[in-house]
């Protein structure tokens, strides 16, 4: 945006060209290193590969929806309207009196709910105490000559925690938060040490009707320190999803990228994965999408066996060490990109596979100037 205008964002207004049809859009200004502007296409003309739009001078029309974001009792939870839709918990949240303590947990994401209100994670299931909705940790890996656990807490060999919140945002188009995340390994007989810093950023974009949402996930890893990090290849570990205790092997279903099943997906690779079961008298789910750019993408799966737990739960996991190790050295940041589609009804493989097209594509702008 600064390459076209030096104007303030308060003083253009942005208007979609159709013949001679000019309708005003909603639009929102990202405050980085430079101003980059965000709106969404109405989904009745996404289909349509030229879109022609006007900045012009002058006060935009105030934006009816807003996607609102709440600071409140320890979590941030984005909305919109009367609907919630995903929340973050950097409050740290014990388990159930009478299990141990160790299973403590912040920097997670529960609940994240469907469209029409469902929600879709589950944390602290008695099975694994250890799961928290939407998560983020890696389960074997060497740290100054440990081996660490950050998955499996109750070992207290370690853990990962909120740090701090670098930023906050909220506006017509999206809202998002950033926040640290530290991975911290507890030294065999000495004090507990940051092995690696996460900032990650979740934006929530306004949904165009009832049926769907998306969220995008930006994971940007460095070490904390001048000792390197080695993840050692383990069967799951990374960006991992516990799902609502409603689904079970008999009334849910998992589709790859591949065209794997429940029964084929574990082990496989992937470069998206739907998720989707019965919700009462509803039906809905998510698709995963992995980013091109994403550490050994197209990314190993780990999927829960029909077997789990006697009734099938289910238990989704982008998983890059699955199958190879990923040395982490200091000085570098390591970025792993994923974005939820989360809706109501059945999702298909074509509208997964066009679903990960938009998301791997970079937009061809250009811009005429008058």
């Amino acid at each position: 945006m600064d390459d076209i205008t030096p104007l303030p964002a308060s003083g253009l207004k942005l208007v979609e060209v159709q013949g001679n049809k000019r309708t005003s859009v909603p639009f929102q200004v990202e405050k980085g290193t430079k101003r980059v502007m965000h709106w969404l296409i109405d989904s009745e003309n996404a289909k349509t590969s030229k879109h022609t739009y006007e900045l012009v001078k002058g006060a935009a029309s105030p934006a009816t929806d807003r996607v609102r974001l709440q600071d409140a009792q320890g979590s941030f939870t984005i909305g919109t309207g009367n609907r919630n839709l995903l929340r973050y918990n950097y409050k740290t949240v014990y388990p159930p009196a009478g299990v141990d303590t160790a299973y403590k947990r912040s920097g997670f994401i529960h609940p994240l709910w469907s469209p029409h209100g469902q929600e879709l994670t589950r944390i602290q299931a008695p099975d694994h105490y250890h799961h928290y909705g939407i998560w983020n940790p890696w389960t074997h890996v060497l740290f100054e000559g440990d081996t660490v656990d950050f998955w499996n807490i109750r070992d207290r060999k370690g853990t990962v925690r909120f740090a701090k919140a670098v930023s906050t945002s909220a506006g017509p188009v999206y809202s998002e938060y950033q926040v640290l995340q530290e991975h911290v390994a507890f030294k065999k007989g000495g004090p507990e040490k940051i092995a690696l810093n996460e900032v990650q950023s979740v934006r929530v974009y306004q949904p165009k009707d009832q049926e769907y949402y998306i969220a995008d996930v930006t994971i940007n890893m460095k070490c904390a320190s001048t000792s390197p990090v080695l993840l050692l290849a383990y069967r799951y570990g990374g960006f991992g999803w516990r799902t609502t205790e409603k689904w079970n092997k008999d009334n849910s279903e998992v589709l790859t990228s591949e065209g794997k099943n429940r029964k084929e997906a574990d082990g496989s690779t992937a470069r998206w994965c739907i998720v989707q079961g019965q919700l009462d008298n509803d039906y809905g789910g998510v698709v995963m999408l992995s980013y091109p750019t994403n550490y050994n993408h197209p990314e190993p799966l780990r999927i829960w066996p029909e077997t789990m737990n006697g009734r099938g739960d289910m238990f989704a996991n982008f998983s890059p060490t699955k199958n190879k190790n990923w040395q982490l050295d200091p000085g570098q940041t390591y970025t792993l990109k994923y974005r939820l589609i989360v809706y109501n009804g059945h999702f298909t493989k074509e509208k997964a596979e066009s679903g990960w097209q938009a998301f791997s594509a970079e937009p061809k702008v250009t811009v005429l100037r008058k």
